[in-house]
Order: C-alpha cells, then sequence, then structure tokens
C-alpha cells in the first residue's frame, strides 16, 4: 500500500514538474510544418478581392465614393438618424459594441464586422445574403434597422443633385420610379454602389503579419520586437493542439463556412437556427446571385447554384474572422460572450447542441494555456482610419 501511495505521489510530482516546464519553457524552434501554417495566414498570403460579377460597378472608383456617402448617409432611414455607419461603426472596427443591433428597434443578431467580407460568398451570420450589395439593402428595409422603404431611398438619391450626378453617372440616367421593376432595379443599383465602397475595406496589418515578414527575411523567430513569449506559445497551441486553424484559417483567419459549436441562446430566448434558413433565404431572395437585378450572366453563380441546404446545417453560424476581435466584443451571433476569455472556455468545454450536433470537441486546454491563446490574438490587432479607409 505505502509503495502504491509513494508511485502516485511520484506520479502526481512528475505531472506537475512537467506542467511548470511547459508554463516557463522558452519557445522551441518552428518545425516546417509549422512554418508552413503560420505563412498561410499572413496578410501577405491574402489573393487580390474576388471580382463580383453579379456587381457591374463593383470596381469603379465613382460608385465608391458614391457609396461611401450613402453608407454615411442619415435620412434613407425612416426616422432621419439611422445610418449603415449606426451599427458598423468605424472606429470599433466596423462593429457596434452591442450584444445585439440597436437602431430603430433591436436586431436579432450581434452586428458583425464587415472589414474583409468581399472575400466570403455569404454574408450574415447565417448567410442569408450572396453578396455585399444584397446585404446594404436589407437593413434598409428592415423595421429594426433603418425602418425605410425603396421609394424613401430612391426619392433622395434623385432630389439630393450631388446623389443624382452620381447615381446619373454610373447608371445612366436619374433613378425611375415609373414602374416596380424600374424601382427595384434603382434600388439594387444603390446596394451595388455602398458595396463598391465596402470592397475597400481590407484588413490592416497586425504585429503577427510583420512577425512572419520577419521570419521570412531571416530573423531570429524568438528575439524580435512583435510577439512576445507568451503569444509565441499562444500562436504554437492556436496552429496546433487548440485546432483553431479547422475553422479560423486563411489571411482572414475564417473559412467562410458555417459549424453549428454548441452555443446557448441568450436566457428567454430560442437556440439560433442559423444556416438551415439562412441558406432557404438566400435562395428565394430575389436580389442573390441569380435573380433579375443581378448583372452576372448565369456563369460567376456556382456558390449559390450548389449550395448545401441539408439538415446537418441546423444551428450552424459563419465562421468570423479573427483579425481585430479583441476590439469587436462582445461574441458570437446573439452576443452570448462579453469576452473572449469566455469564447475560449465555451470551446474549451464544447457542451453539447440545443439543436443539431456540436461539431467541435472539448480541447482540454489548462487556463495559462488560454491565456496564452489570449495574448497570441492581441497580436492581430491593427489601426482602422476614422472615416473607414485604411
Amino acid at each position: 500500500m505505502r509503495k502504491l501511495v509513494l508511485l502516485v505521489a511520484i506520479a502526481l510530482t512528475a505531472g506537475l514538474i512537467h506542467q511548470a516546464w511547459q508554463r516557463l519553457a522558452p519557445p522551441r524552434p518552428w518545425t516546417g510544418e509549422e512554418l508552413a501554417a503560420i505563412r498561410s495566414l499572413s496578410i501577405d498570403a491574402l489573393p487580390p478581392v474576388p471580382p463580383d460579377p453579379s456587381n457591374a460597378v463593383a470596381d469603379d472608383p465613382r460608385a465608391a465614393e458614391f457609396g461611401h456617402a450613402l453608407f454615411f448617409e442619415t435620412r434613407m432611414s425612416a426616422n432621419g438618424f439611422i445610418a449603415c455607419a449606426t451599427c458598423h461603426q468605424p472606429i470599433r472596427h466596423f462593429t457596434d459594441g452591442l450584444p445585439l443591433g440597436v437602431a430603430i428597434g433591436v436586431s436579432g443578431r450581434n452586428t458583425p464586422s464587415i472589414v474583409g467580407s468581399q472575400y466570403s460568398p455569404w454574408l450574415y451570420w447565417d448567410g442569408r445574403r450572396d453578396s455585399q450589395w444584397a446585404q446594404a439593402l436589407s437593413p434598409i428595409e428592415d423595421p429594426n434597422e433603418h425602418g425605410s422603404d425603396r421609394l424613401r431611398v430612391l426619392s433622395l438619391v434623385a432630389s439630393e443633385p450631388v446623389y443624382r450626378r452620381r447615381y446619373e453617372s454610373l447608371f445612366g440616367g436619374p433613378p425611375s420610379l415609373l414602374d416596380e421593376a424600374s424601382v427595384d432595379r434603382a434600388f439594387a443599383n444603390v446596394g451595388k454602389a455602398i458595396a463598391a465602397y465596402e470592397r475597400l475595406l481590407m484588413p490592416g496589418r497586425s504585429a503577427f503579419d510583420d512577425y512572419i515578414a520577419h521570419l521570412d527575411g531571416g530573423g531570429d523567430p524568438v528575439d524580435q520586437p512583435f510577439l512576445d513569449r507568451e503569444q509565441l506559445h499562444g500562436l504554437r497551441l492556436f496552429i496546433g493542439e487548440a485546432r483553431c486553424t479547422e475553422c479560423h484559417n486563411g489571411p482572414l483567419f475564417t473559412n467562410n463556412e458555417f459549424h453549428n459549436t454548441g452555443l446557448l441562446p441568450p436566457p428567454g430566448k430560442l437556440p439560433d437556427r442559423g444556416r438551415i434558413d439562412g441558406v432557404r433565404e438566400v435562395l428565394a431572395n430575389p436580389f442573390n446571385c441569380l435573380g433579375e437585378m443581378s448583372d452576372d450572366d448565369g456563369d460567376g453563380c456556382d456558390e449559390l447554384r450548389f449550395v448545401r441546404t441539408g439538415v446537418e446545417l441546423i444551428g450552424a453560424t459563419r465562421t468570423p474572422s479573427l483579425r481585430n476581435v479583441t476590439q469587436t466584443a462582445p461574441y458570437q451571433s446573439r452576443g452570448q460572450f462579453e469576452t473572449l476569455g469566455e469564447v475560449l472556455e465555451h470551446y474549451n468545454e464544447a457542451p453539447q447542441a440545443m439543436i443539431g450536433h456540436n461539431e467541435a470537441e472539448p480541447l482540454g486546454l489548462a487556463g495559462w494555456e488560454l491565456e496564452r491563446l489570449l495574448a497570441f490574438l492581441a497580436a492581430l490587432e491593427a489601426p482602422v482610419d476614422v472615416d473607414g479607409r485604411w
């Protein structure tokens, strides 16, 4: 019996020593596989902005200038006080700092950042729109957001001399209010101009990206001014044991896919059905890539043509980018978590989903390991200009 107790004591002591060594040990050199994974996350690996064939003015500087003005325009709303920038505030990385978006009313979901959204085939947490311009139109007629309608918007564009000139230079004439089809087309054009501006909102360069450039230049992986030792340990966990890159991969730290991660709804609320409802809505939306208001000839809408619609999408929401994630609290589709620490605890435990199946598995990380992950995420911060331009 004494021998067994002694062996247990030795094992526990060895375990504590091993944990202490893990906490105190200096970062070890990167393997070739780890370096490849790290480089795949660099902002320098970000490809050019993909074309949007559904928007003929997507890359027209005149449309971007027009869209920039409309993004901050409050007169498109029912009460004259709400603009796109009310919820997508440049100073907050184009979010609003609230659990749920608040405009004329209260939105059903958290306001996601739109920075880098030009790289995603889907918009919103549930992907219920398939282009930036289609997404830009939705809040205008949402009673909880702008609470407006397309006639009000088009009347403003037609009556405001600067707006009218800009519209005419892009679309060949003033917005027509003669019939329903003309109104729909002109309203879509407004969304396309706003999208042209939003396509300019690129993620900034972070300390993490400078660290990768330092490595590529032959710099020392530990003795450098970009990432401290806690962040280096956190980076190793991020690409390794914590399995973060299974979803948060690529230069934008997102695969732009939909996953059920067992998120509980806020108290008194039903679970978020997520993508299963979003995919049905995007397929039915008249402003989708295959709709009459799209400028696509039908050959560039593969994402919509071959979209998944199965029951596995129940409870799944879109993977958000982690760039500047420290500046976009609260978190998740309903703003369930006030801090990133709570988010990491959730994924560390991976509770069973109330609806559908939780794809995540418990990580079993120690508290100090979660702290290292938090430290690394802070290295993804990058400044943004207050007027919305990097």
